[in-house]
């Protein structure tokens, strides 16, 4: 028997971080469970304020100069 709650794993996944299902369904227990903070260090879920910070740091595109000639 599987040790995981599967229909509460998929509430949390699909309606409390907005996944799609085959976003929910590509990741692996260990992965869903840390973006949830319930496993795999003490440092618990990512805050708004720390995603910020990461998206800063990591941005998706490389920010463009308007000012540049």
């Amino acid at each position: 028997m599987s040790r995981f709650d599967w229909p509460a794993m998929m509430r949390a996944g699909l309606q409390g971080l907005h996944l799609r299902p085959d976003e929910f369904w590509a990741l692996t227990p260990v992965e869903l469970l840390l973006m949830l903070g319930l496993e795999g260090g003490n440092s618990g879920a990512l805050s708004r304020a720390r995603l910020s910070e990461l998206s800063a740091e990591f941005p998706d595109e490389a920010q463009v100069d308007v000012n540049e000639d």
